[in-house]
């Protein structure tokens, strides 16, 4: 389980960031351990960063192939 730190520190997003795409359900949403503490799953967190990896290298592969190829 990740505090809020933690997931701030391993995403580079700012808590602001974190709750807005909590919100617009594009972020995990946390976990409730206690009347004021919330924590989030590190295979959820781990999961989201690597959805953006790969959304990052398919745009990558689309713009190489626009361009006639990575050595183009």
């Amino acid at each position: 389980m990740l505090k809020l730190k933690a997931v701030k520190e391993m995403t580079g997003l700012s808590r602001s960031t974190i709750y807005a795409y909590i919100e617009k359900g594009n972020f995990p949403r946390q976990v409730k351990l206690g009347e004021r503490c919330v924590a989030w799953l590190e295979e959820e967190v781990a999961a989201w960063l690597d959805a953006r990896i790969t959304e990052r290298d398919a745009s990558n592969d689309n713009f190489f192939n626009k361009k006639g190829g990575k050595n183009a």
